[in-house]
């Protein structure tokens, strides 16, 4: 399986000892005891992203310590100066894989964020975002993402979040974990169908509980969509509690669903094929 969201670090510095921070070494052990044959580490550089900050800097250390299990990306906080030169010059140095996660109190389309979508689809890279009710905000019906997705052809966008997923139904709340019945006629369904490069990955709470909160409305989803969708776990600290493993054990989808979300298609999304 490939895991296409983690994270490792100290970004949950507030809830220690409760929650350890992960080590490159735990990381690896992590995945060995979850079956997780490659992990996909997405640093958080801006201060919305959590209480902590990883590094583009240590992802690709840790990348290298252990190539055949890690793939690195990058990520910049839009509100720097000069971050196009510094994408340069992280793809000539590290060669990350793609950007992410990418995560601010900016609108989706501000003209700061579009300035790191239009190096991404300069590159070709999958771009892993984080959109709740304050974070890369939009309205019902994701207009702003959806005049980006238009705009930067070139990249693979892997939505991510609270208001990301609950774009899923009709009646959209722009974020949190609504546990009402999905009402069909969502902004995702619409945008899948017409959007090949819209990907997403299926981590966090926000992931699970879009996939859960009305099992029949999802089952009919994950048929629709399922050579978009990417398992993924948003780990970010020790003994974090992951229920996405025994809900995709427990799945009723087809071998060849289960591969392509297991690993087929982030191998897609990733060049690795």
């Amino acid at each position: 399986m490939i895991d296409f969201h983690l994270h490792m670090g100290r970004i949950y510095r507030y809830a220690y000892p409760r929650s350890m921070d992960l080590t490159v070494e735990q990381t690896i052990d992590w995945m060995d005891r979850n079956g997780i044959d490659i992990g996909v580490l997405l640093p958080l550089e801006s201060p919305e992203g959590a209480h902590g900050y990883f590094t583009t800097e240590e992802a690709v250390e840790a990348r290298d310590r252990f190539p055949q299990r890690l793939i690195a990306f990058m990520c910049v906080d839009p509100r720097m100066a000069g971050i196009e030169q510094l994408i340069d010059s992280w793809m000539r140095r590290f060669g990350p894989s793609g950007f992410g996660e990418h995560i601010n109190e900016l609108p989706f389309d501000d003209p700061r964020n579009k300035r790191i979508y239009a190096k991404c689809d300069e590159y070709g890279l999958p771009l892993v975002f984080d959109m709740n009710a304050s974070f890369l905000t939009d309205e019902v019906g994701l207009p702003r993402f959806e005049a980006c997705l238009k705009e930067f052809p070139n990249v693979k966008w892997v939505g991510h979040g609270p208001a990301f997923w609950s774009a899923i139904s009709a009646d959209d709340p722009r974020g949190g974990y609504p546990p009402e019945p999905i009402i069909p006629g969502g902004a995702l369904d619409r945008l899948f169908a017409e959007y090949d490069h819209l990907y997403a990955d299926l981590s966090a709470g926000s992931g699970y509980n879009a996939m859960t909160r009305d099992p029949d409305f999802a089952r009919g989803f994950i048929e629709r969509h399922w050579p978009r969708l990417m398992f993924g776990t948003d780990v970010v600290f020790h003994n974090h509690p992951i229920p996405q493993f025994e809900w995709f054990r427990n799945l009723d989808i087809s071998d060849e669903v289960r591969e392509a979300i297991a690993e087929g298609n982030a191998r897609r999304v990733l060049g690795l094929e």
